[in-house]
Protein backbone atom coordinates (compact mmCIF):
# COMPACT_ATOMS: atom_id res chain seq x y z
CA UNK A 1 0.00 0.00 0.00
CA UNK A 2 2.87 2.30 0.74
CA UNK A 3 3.87 2.07 -3.28
CA UNK A 4 1.04 2.99 -4.04
CA UNK A 5 0.68 6.12 -1.91
CA UNK A 6 4.03 7.26 -3.45
CA UNK A 7 2.85 6.40 -7.05
CA UNK A 8 -0.32 9.02 -6.35
CA UNK A 9 1.60 11.75 -5.05
CA UNK A 10 4.11 11.12 -7.90
CA UNK A 11 1.44 11.03 -10.22
CA UNK A 12 -0.30 14.22 -8.63
CA UNK A 13 3.54 16.20 -8.49
CA UNK A 14 3.55 15.29 -12.42
CA UNK A 15 0.40 17.34 -12.77
CA UNK A 16 1.66 20.27 -10.44
CA UNK A 17 5.19 20.58 -12.24
CA UNK A 18 2.81 21.35 -15.54
CA UNK A 19 1.37 23.91 -13.89
CA UNK A 20 5.00 24.98 -12.49
CA UNK A 21 6.29 25.23 -16.19
CA UNK A 22 2.92 26.82 -17.83
CA UNK A 23 3.72 30.07 -14.98
CA UNK A 24 6.65 31.01 -17.22
CA UNK A 25 5.47 29.18 -20.28
CA UNK A 26 2.36 29.59 -20.93
CA UNK A 27 -1.42 27.84 -20.20
CA UNK A 28 -0.96 25.41 -23.10
CA UNK A 29 1.17 23.19 -20.66
CA UNK A 30 -1.59 22.79 -18.60
CA UNK A 31 -3.98 21.52 -21.38
CA UNK A 32 -1.27 19.45 -22.97
CA UNK A 33 -0.94 17.30 -19.91
CA UNK A 34 -4.44 17.62 -19.19
CA UNK A 35 -4.69 15.94 -22.88
CA UNK A 36 -2.14 13.60 -22.16
CA UNK A 37 -3.37 12.32 -19.05
CA UNK A 38 -7.39 11.81 -20.12
CA UNK A 39 -6.11 9.69 -22.79
CA UNK A 40 -3.10 7.78 -21.09
CA UNK A 41 -5.92 6.88 -18.60
CA UNK A 42 -8.46 4.94 -21.24
CA UNK A 43 -5.45 3.60 -22.86
CA UNK A 44 -4.45 1.81 -18.94
CA UNK A 45 -8.07 1.51 -18.01
CA UNK A 46 -8.56 -2.10 -18.66
CA UNK A 47 -6.39 -3.40 -16.11
CA UNK A 48 -7.74 -3.84 -12.63
CA UNK A 49 -5.79 -3.21 -9.62
CA UNK A 50 -5.88 -3.58 -5.79
CA UNK A 51 -6.14 0.23 -3.65
CA UNK A 52 -6.52 -1.29 -0.56
CA UNK A 53 -9.16 -3.46 0.51
CA UNK A 54 -10.90 -2.20 -3.10
CA UNK A 55 -10.38 -3.28 -7.11
CA UNK A 56 -10.25 -0.49 -9.10
CA UNK A 57 -8.74 0.07 -12.75
CA UNK A 58 -5.17 1.08 -13.06
CA UNK A 59 -6.06 4.34 -14.41
CA UNK A 60 -7.68 5.92 -11.31
CA UNK A 61 -4.29 7.59 -10.60
CA UNK A 62 -3.64 9.14 -13.47
CA UNK A 63 -7.63 9.93 -14.33
CA UNK A 64 -8.02 11.32 -11.00
CA UNK A 65 -5.13 13.88 -11.56
CA UNK A 66 -6.71 15.25 -14.50
CA UNK A 67 -9.45 17.09 -11.83
CA UNK A 68 -6.56 18.71 -10.27
CA UNK A 69 -5.11 19.72 -13.44
CA UNK A 70 -8.83 21.77 -14.24
CA UNK A 71 -8.50 23.04 -10.46
CA UNK A 72 -5.54 24.41 -11.54
CA UNK A 73 -7.08 26.32 -14.47
CA UNK A 74 -10.22 27.25 -12.66
CA UNK A 75 -8.22 28.88 -9.79
CA UNK A 76 -5.02 30.26 -12.05
CA UNK A 77 -6.53 31.05 -15.33
CA UNK A 78 -10.59 31.07 -16.30
CA UNK A 79 -13.29 29.02 -16.22
CA UNK A 80 -12.94 29.35 -20.51
CA UNK A 81 -9.08 27.76 -19.73
CA UNK A 82 -10.69 24.91 -18.11
CA UNK A 83 -13.62 24.19 -20.26
CA UNK A 84 -11.49 24.64 -22.88
CA UNK A 85 -9.19 21.68 -21.41
CA UNK A 86 -12.04 19.34 -21.24
CA UNK A 87 -12.87 19.82 -24.69
CA UNK A 88 -9.21 18.91 -25.78
CA UNK A 89 -9.34 16.11 -23.82
CA UNK A 90 -12.43 14.83 -25.46
CA UNK A 91 -11.44 15.14 -28.93
CA UNK A 92 -8.40 13.42 -27.97
CA UNK A 93 -10.17 10.21 -26.64
CA UNK A 94 -12.21 10.53 -29.91
CA UNK A 95 -9.17 10.30 -31.78
CA UNK A 96 -7.92 7.43 -29.04
CA UNK A 97 -11.32 5.28 -29.84
CA UNK A 98 -10.53 5.77 -33.43
CA UNK A 99 -7.10 4.71 -33.57
CA UNK A 100 -7.71 1.84 -31.66
CA UNK A 101 -10.75 0.42 -33.63
CA UNK A 102 -8.41 1.13 -36.77
CA UNK A 103 -6.04 -0.94 -35.21
CA UNK A 104 -7.68 -3.37 -34.13
CA UNK A 105 -9.68 -3.95 -37.14
CA UNK A 106 -6.32 -4.09 -39.69
CA UNK A 107 -5.13 -6.76 -40.85
CA UNK A 108 -1.86 -7.94 -39.47
CA UNK A 109 1.55 -9.22 -40.65
CA UNK A 110 1.42 -12.91 -41.86
CA UNK A 111 4.67 -13.51 -39.34
CA UNK A 112 3.12 -11.15 -36.36
CA UNK A 113 1.44 -12.92 -33.78
CA UNK A 114 0.11 -11.03 -31.37
CA UNK A 115 -2.93 -10.18 -32.39
CA UNK A 116 -5.15 -12.12 -29.99
CA UNK A 117 -3.43 -10.54 -27.32
CA UNK A 118 -3.82 -6.96 -29.09
CA UNK A 119 -7.83 -7.59 -28.99
CA UNK A 120 -7.92 -8.77 -25.57
CA UNK A 121 -6.21 -5.65 -24.44
CA UNK A 122 -7.74 -2.84 -27.16
CA UNK A 123 -10.88 -4.74 -28.40
CA UNK A 124 -13.61 -2.32 -27.94
CA UNK A 125 -16.48 -2.66 -25.72
CA UNK A 126 -19.18 -0.23 -26.96
CA UNK A 127 -20.77 0.23 -23.55
CA UNK A 128 -17.55 0.90 -21.75
CA UNK A 129 -16.50 3.12 -24.10
CA UNK A 130 -20.21 4.74 -24.07
CA UNK A 131 -19.75 5.19 -20.55
CA UNK A 132 -16.19 6.33 -20.38
CA UNK A 133 -17.10 9.71 -22.58
CA UNK A 134 -20.11 10.55 -21.31
CA UNK A 135 -19.06 10.24 -17.60
CA UNK A 136 -15.92 11.97 -18.61
CA UNK A 137 -17.72 15.05 -20.44
CA UNK A 138 -20.62 14.98 -17.64
CA UNK A 139 -18.10 15.25 -14.46
CA UNK A 140 -15.15 17.20 -15.79
CA UNK A 141 -17.72 19.95 -16.75
CA UNK A 142 -19.10 20.14 -13.36
CA UNK A 143 -15.82 19.56 -12.08
CA UNK A 144 -14.82 23.67 -13.07
CA UNK A 145 -18.63 24.52 -12.94
CA UNK A 146 -18.64 23.68 -8.81
CA UNK A 147 -14.94 24.94 -8.89
CA UNK A 148 -16.04 28.48 -9.89
CA UNK A 149 -18.99 29.01 -8.42
CA UNK A 150 -18.03 28.20 -4.93
CA UNK A 151 -14.67 30.61 -5.91
CA UNK A 152 -17.01 33.44 -6.44
CA UNK A 153 -18.89 32.28 -3.41
CA UNK A 154 -16.10 31.88 -0.97
CA UNK A 155 -12.80 33.37 -2.26
CA UNK A 156 -10.81 32.80 0.66
CA UNK A 157 -11.61 28.64 1.08
CA UNK A 158 -9.52 27.34 -1.71
CA UNK A 159 -9.74 23.79 -0.11
CA UNK A 160 -13.61 23.86 0.28
CA UNK A 161 -13.95 24.42 -3.90
CA UNK A 162 -11.17 21.92 -4.89
CA UNK A 163 -12.27 19.19 -2.34
CA UNK A 164 -16.26 20.15 -3.07
CA UNK A 165 -16.06 20.18 -6.96
CA UNK A 166 -13.72 17.20 -7.12
CA UNK A 167 -15.54 14.89 -4.67
CA UNK A 168 -18.79 15.95 -6.29
CA UNK A 169 -17.95 15.23 -9.62
CA UNK A 170 -15.91 12.30 -9.31
CA UNK A 171 -19.11 10.42 -7.58
CA UNK A 172 -20.82 11.58 -10.58
CA UNK A 173 -18.07 10.20 -13.06
CA UNK A 174 -18.30 7.11 -11.08
CA UNK A 175 -21.87 6.78 -10.95
CA UNK A 176 -22.75 7.27 -14.73
CA UNK A 177 -19.15 5.47 -15.67
CA UNK A 178 -20.58 2.36 -13.88
CA UNK A 179 -24.04 2.19 -14.50
CA UNK A 180 -23.90 2.93 -18.06
CA UNK A 181 -20.97 0.31 -18.61
CA UNK A 182 -21.95 -2.81 -16.20
CA UNK A 183 -25.72 -2.42 -15.55
CA UNK A 184 -27.70 -5.43 -16.71
CA UNK A 185 -24.20 -7.37 -16.70
CA UNK A 186 -23.52 -8.25 -12.78
CA UNK A 187 -25.89 -7.88 -9.24
CA UNK A 188 -27.23 -4.80 -8.14
CA UNK A 189 -24.87 -5.56 -4.96
CA UNK A 190 -21.79 -5.88 -7.02
CA UNK A 191 -22.61 -2.74 -9.43
CA UNK A 192 -23.21 -0.95 -5.64
CA UNK A 193 -19.46 -2.12 -4.12
CA UNK A 194 -18.26 -0.76 -7.54
CA UNK A 195 -19.88 2.53 -7.37
CA UNK A 196 -18.58 3.01 -3.67
CA UNK A 197 -14.80 1.23 -4.14
CA UNK A 198 -13.72 3.09 -7.19
CA UNK A 199 -15.51 6.85 -5.53
CA UNK A 200 -13.93 6.24 -2.06
CA UNK A 201 -10.55 5.54 -3.77
CA UNK A 202 -10.94 8.42 -5.87
CA UNK A 203 -12.00 11.07 -2.68
CA UNK A 204 -8.62 9.42 -1.15
CA UNK A 205 -6.78 10.71 -4.10
CA UNK A 206 -8.65 14.25 -4.29
CA UNK A 207 -7.43 15.01 -0.07
CA UNK A 208 -4.33 14.02 -0.94
CA UNK A 209 -3.97 16.71 -4.45
CA UNK A 210 -5.43 19.48 -2.09
CA UNK A 211 -1.62 20.44 -0.56
CA UNK A 212 -0.30 20.54 -4.62
CA UNK A 213 -2.90 23.15 -5.30
CA UNK A 214 -1.89 25.58 -2.08
CA UNK A 215 1.84 25.01 -3.16
CA UNK A 216 1.31 25.42 -6.84
CA UNK A 217 -0.97 28.80 -6.26
CA UNK A 218 1.82 29.81 -3.35
CA UNK A 219 4.72 29.93 -6.46
CA UNK A 220 1.98 31.80 -8.96
CA UNK A 221 1.64 34.46 -6.43
CA UNK A 222 5.24 35.03 -5.46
Amino acid sequence: MIEVIVWMILTLAIGSISALISKKYGVEYIIGMFACFSVIANVIASKIVVFGPFTVPAAVLVYSTTFLLTDFLSELYSEKEAIKAVYIGFISNIVLVISIWVAVKWQEAPFWLGQPAFESIFGLVPRIVLGSMLAYIVSQSLDVKIFMFLKNKYPKHLWLRNNAGTMVSQFVDTLIFITVAFYGTVPIEVLSSLIIGQYVVKWIIAVFDTPFLYFVKYIYNR
